[in-house]
């Protein structure tokens, strides 16, 4: 699902690079023997911006679906409670 908002998306790919950014030096932490604070600091940022990652994701099509609720339904469009699971599955 790919937000129709070019500045979501936009938002959206530079969590997501920084996320594989952060998880790249934490494998080089650990590759590299590197102190359990540190690795653990970066580990808890990459999961930070995942999880904001996925909620911009949630936020976006809940905006487009209340935008126009009937499009949704003509569509293969992803459902108000499909919203919900995947919203409280990041939770």
């Amino acid at each position: 699902m790919a937000p129709a908002d070019p500045t979501a998306q936009r938002r959206i790919l530079n969590r997501l690079r920084r996320a594989r950014g952060q998880l790249d030096a934490v494998i080089a932490a650990v590759e590299g023997g590197g102190k359990c604070r540190d690795v653990v600091t970066q580990l808890a940022a990459v999961s930070s911006a995942l999880d904001r990652a996925g909620f911009t994701i949630i936020a976006t099509a809940m905006k487009d679906c209340l935008a126009d609720p009937d499009a949704a339904e003509r569509t293969d469009d992803i459902t108000a409670e499909e919203l919900e699971k995947l919203f409280l599955a990041l939770a």
